[in-house]
C-alpha cells in the first residue's frame, strides 16, 4: 500500500461496511419472498422499505461526511461512486420485492429463485470486502467472484426471458413478470459496478 504523510478519515470504512450490511439485510428479504403467501409478501415489502431508507440514509451520511472532510481515505470520486453503486443494489432489491406486491404476482417463473441466489451470495461478498478497504487486502478474489456471479445472472436472466417468452404466458402477466425479472437483473449489475469501483479504488492505492 502507498505510505500516506496524512491522516486519513477513517469514518468513510464503517460506513461502507454498514450499507453492505444493509444490502444483505435486503438479500433475505427476496429469499423470505419466494416461500411466502400474499400477506406475507406484503409485510416483507414494508420490512424492504424500511431498508431501503435505511440505505438511503446510510448514503447520505457518506455524501455529508465526504462533503465535509479535507482528508478522505482514497479519492472523492471513487466514494461517490462506491456510496452510489451500494444504494442502487438497495434500490433495485426493493422495486423488485415492491413490484412482486403491486402487480399481485402468485407465482413468480421458475429461475427466479436462482437470480435471488446470486443476489444473496453477491451481498455476502460485498459484506465481507468492504471491511477490507482499510487495509486493501483479499480483495482480488471478491471482485472476480462478483464478477462471476454477475455472468451467471445474465445467463440466468437470459433463459428466464426465454421461458416468459415460450407462449405459455399471457401478454400482460408477461410484462409483469419481465420487469421483475429485468429489475433483479439491474441489481446485479449493480454488485457488478461496486467490485469494478473496489478494484479501481485497490489499483489505485497499490
Amino acid at each position: 500500500m502507498r505510505f500516506r504523510l496524512t491522516p486519513r478519515e477513517t469514518s468513510f470504512y464503517d460506513m461502507f461496511a454498514a450499507s453492505a450490511d444493509n444490502i444483505v439485510t435486503g438479500s433475505k428479504l427476496l429469499m423470505e419472498l419466494l416461500g411466502a403467501d400474499t400477506a406475507g409478501r406484503a409485510e416483507i415489502a414494508e420490512r424492504m422499505r424500511a431498508a431501503e431508507h435505511a440505505g438511503d440514509d446510510a448514503t447520505h451520511a457518506i455524501f455529508h461526511q465526504l462533503n465535509s472532510s479535507f482528508i478522505t481515505p482514497f479519492d472523492r470520486e471513487d466514494i461517490y461512486s462506491l456510496a452510489s453503486s451500494l444504494d442502487d443494489i438497495m434500490d433495485f432489491m426493493e422495486e423488485a420485492v415492491d413490484l412482486v406486491v403491486l402487480y399481485n404476482v402468485e407465482d413468480l417463473p421458475k429461475g427466479v429463485e436462482q437470480q435471488i441466489e446470486v443476489l444473496a451470495r453477491a451481498a455476502e461478498l460485498t459484506a465481507e470486502a468492504m471491511p477490507n478497504l482499510r487495509t486493501m487486502d483479499n480483495l482480488t478474489e471478491y471482485w472476480i467472484e462478483v464478477n462471476r456471479l454477475e455472468n451467471q445472472a445474465d445467463q440466468i436472466h437470459r433463459k428466464l426471458l426465454a421461458h416468459l417468452f415460450n407462449g405459455k404466458y399471457d401478454a400482460i402477466e408477461v410484462l409483469k413478470l419481465k420487469q421483475i425479472v429485468d429489475v433483479l437483473e439491474e441489481a446485479a449489475d449493480a454488485f457488478e459496478h461496486v467490485a469494478n469501483t473496489v478494484e479501481t479504488i485497490a489499483v489505485k492505492e497499490s
